[in-house]
């Protein structure tokens, strides 16, 4: 056969295998239920094990009605004592609107409780999901794998700490480095900071509870020897209020709406003071009225101390973490941003 007679059955040829691999191609996407777009665009794998999620996208739903699959069941839960203003606001209306989804909170045995024993219960088994006020530590995600499964921290608001004194000091304010001073023993006379010639009365939680204060502010070293533990914030600031010269660091939402204490406004520089609650202090809260949060500083950072609130989610496939991830979802609608809002904090989407 002549080069001029081959022509035309290789374009034939090569048209009729066109035709094949293009309805191939047509059959493998439309009739295989495989979305190729979805598998050429997946992230490439975490071969570290570690996780952090990001509430952006998690939901799209407005309020706690539309979310779909919550389980059904009682499932524990603990951690942070920050987050009590939602656990009294959110949680309370979740359990209204969605009965079947019931949350149980658990104290852990022994100890007072915190982000750091939160996380120990979930690790332990004793809760289906941890509220937290710090990230996951590198330790509680080696222990978690060491157990077969992975830790995944969602967060879900922010908060601002706040450094609360004694209603009677008279301070301008204190910069970041002046309150580490503080802590770290190192600054032990208001007259140091701009005030009064009083003994500074440093108060603290344990530091084994876990927090961000002692990592950010502090820089992880140990407190000052003349700072006097504590074991709960009630605590502190019932003590505060009797101690001229006590001071104390705590959420934000903790300690702002409070009578007895007076929270102090803080700066990066000195004379930059921002303080955690919106407009003139009120003293004594006079007629029952309230001084409201600074969320407006808090988002925007203005405001030097603050961090976010993480719900921690353990990754078995089991009924743990179907609970947290529904949990996950319930806060991040606009209904649960809505009430976070209202506890105190700062919404995230």
């Amino acid at each position: 056969m002549t080069q001029k007679n081959e022509t035309p059955i290789l374009i034939i040829s090569l048209l009729i295998t066109a035709g094949l691999l293009g309805g191939g191609y047509w059959w493998f996407t439309q009739r295989s239920s495989i979305d190729v777009g979805k598998v050429t665009q997946q992230a490439p794998s975490n071969n570290s094990g570690l996780s952090q999620s990001s509430p952006s996208g998690s939901s799209g739903d407005t309020n706690f009605t539309q979310v779909q699959n919550v389980p059904s069941g009682l499932f524990s839960y603990g951690g942070s004592t920050s987050w009590a203003p939602i656990r009294a606001t959110v949680d309370s209306a979740i359990q209204s609107t969605r009965p079947e989804f019931r949350l149980r909170y658990t104290d852990p045995t022994g100890h007072s409780p915190s982000s750091g024993q939160g996380i120990k219960m979930l690790l332990d088994g004793q809760i289906a999901f941890a509220q937290s006020s710090r990230p996951v530590s590198d330790q509680e995600y080696q222990q978690a794998q060491q157990r077969g499964f992975t830790l995944r921290q969602v967060p879900v608001a922010i908060d601002g700490i706040a450094i609360a004194a004694n209603p009677s000091l008279n301070v301008p304010g204190l910069t970041v480095d002046q309150v580490r001073g503080i802590f770290l023993g190192q600054i032990k006379n208001w007259q140091e900071v701009g005030g009064p010639n009083l003994a500074i009365v440093p108060l603290s939680r344990t530091p084994n509870l876990g927090g961000i204060f002692f990592e950010t502010v502090l820089g992880g070293q140990p407190l000052g020897s003349n700072v006097q533990i504590v074991s709960t914030t009630t605590q502190a600031l019932q003590k505060l209020g009797a101690t001229p010269g006590g001071v104390y660091f705590a959420s934000a939402s903790e300690v702002v709406p409070q009578c007895t204490i007076k929270p102090l406004a803080i700066a990066r520089s000195a004379n930059q003071w921002v303080p955690p609650y919106r407009g003139t202090f009120l003293e004594k809260c006079p007629g029952g009225q309230r001084n409201q949060l600074n969320l407006k500083a808090f988002q925007e950072g203005s405001y030097p101390i603050t961090r976010n609130l993480f719900v921690v989610v353990k990754q078995n496939g089991q009924a743990e973490q179907q609970a947290g991830e529904a949990y996950v979802r319930l806060l991040v609608t606009d209904q649960g941003q809505e009430l976070l809002e209202k506890a105190g904090f700062v919404r995230v989407r």
